[in-house]
């Protein structure tokens, strides 16, 4: 009778453990998830900052040529060389921050392949645990 108390207590105690390893895995992906997306949030909130803060400097260059009379360029082609140079430079910081969401879904499918490994580990573990069992 006490043998079977003693794998009661394996089983249980393995079985635990491997749910522990594996809820923890998961909420390490689902914490990592939500920061991806926070990032996400955070990427376009800074893009608009960005856009506007363009759009002010781009009407005070208008404003600038048109009461100092510049002439070789029109307002139209500084405009334009203005939008080409600020899309490169938003398609690489979007690039960016798309790949630092990429990383952070990684780590969260790693972290969750990690718990469950581990889980897998323990129940191996305690199997080994109870065949030693007399």
């Amino acid at each position: 009778m006490s043998n079977l108390l003693l794998y009661a207590l394996i089983g249980g105690s393995t079985a635990v453990s491997a749910y522990g390893q594996y809820q923890t895995g998961k909420a390490q992906q689902e914490a990592l998830e939500r920061q991806a997306e926070e990032e996400k949030l955070r990427a376009k909130t800074e893009e608009l900052a960005r856009r506007e803060e363009l759009n002010r400097t781009l009407a005070a260059n208008q404003v600038a040529m048109a009461t100092s009379g510049i002439s070789g360029m029109t307002p139209e082609s500084i405009a334009l060389e203005s939008a080409r140079k600020v899309s490169e430079s938003e398609s690489v910081i979007a690039l960016s921050e798309s790949l630092k969401q990429r990383q952070l879904r990684r780590q969260g499918e790693a972290a969750k392949y990690a718990g469950t490994i581990g889980a897998a580990s323990t129940i191996l573990s305690g199997a080994e645990s109870a065949a030693k069992v007399e």
